[in-house]
């Protein structure tokens, strides 16, 4: 079954989803070298309005500056940045295939399920926000430790990373998010594979329980 993945970046989520068992592509408005999979490059949304038809399956995340933490600085200087999650969800819906949309917390997703690296025994800090078009069963998310994790200073083992900005410890991260093809910048925007292939895989039990029906 085949899966499109939109604003893809590195391909973070894309590898869960091939972990998952699904053949992924990914679309980017940005060239993406070190991308694992069949790479498009192309305006998201223009890309899902010509092609997403031909998928068993849509991801998207859509730019999370309009609420990420991180650009609240730039935005009070007046920065502007696009709100993309309706837009997408719009025509994610016109196109009725099943989806998931990633974002950050305080991003305008509906119902969304919460993942985090505790739940997957990952020593990272990333909560990440997913809506998505199908249900799934009710899980509890563990209470993530307390973190020694200091900007500049490289991380011991068994520390908790917070993987952001200009962070120390890239193969660390890259060992504890299963990301080992991407550089700091890459990683400072990946999904770890291991949330997406969590609900890839339950998607493509869905997906094949409804193929046997016909």
């Amino acid at each position: 079954m085949k899966l499109l993945d939109l604003f893809c970046k590195a391909g973070g989520a894309s590898q869960g989803y091939s972990d998952a068992g699904f053949e992924v592509y990914g679309v980017d408005i940005e060239p993406q070298p070190h991308y694992p999979f069949t790479f498009y490059q192309a305006d998201a949304l223009e890309f899902l309005r010509d092609h997403g038809h031909e998928f068993d399956a849509i991801h998207a995340s859509p730019p999370c500056l309009q609420y990420t933490q991180a650009a609240a600085q730039w935005r009070k200087r007046g920065k502007f940045y696009p709100d993309l999650v309706a837009p997408t969800r719009e025509m994610l819906k016109a196109i009725g295939k099943p989806y998931i949309i990633e974002n950050v917390s305080g991003a305008p997703l509906l119902n969304p399920i919460m993942l985090n690296g505790a739940f997957f025994g990952m020593k990272v800090r990333r909560n990440r926000y997913f809506e998505l078009s199908f249900e799934l069963p009710f899980f509890l998310i563990p209470k993530e430790g307390k973190s020694k994790f200091r900007m500049g200073r490289a991380p011991k083992p068994g520390d908790m990373i917070v993987p952001v900005g200009h962070f120390t410890g890239i193969d660390y991260a890259r060992k504890e998010m299963r990301i080992d093809w991407m550089n700091r910048s890459e990683i400072t925007q990946a999904i770890p594979p291991l949330y997406t292939e969590w609900i890839g895989r339950q998607l493509f039990e869905i997906l094949e329980a409804e193929n046997e029906k016909f």
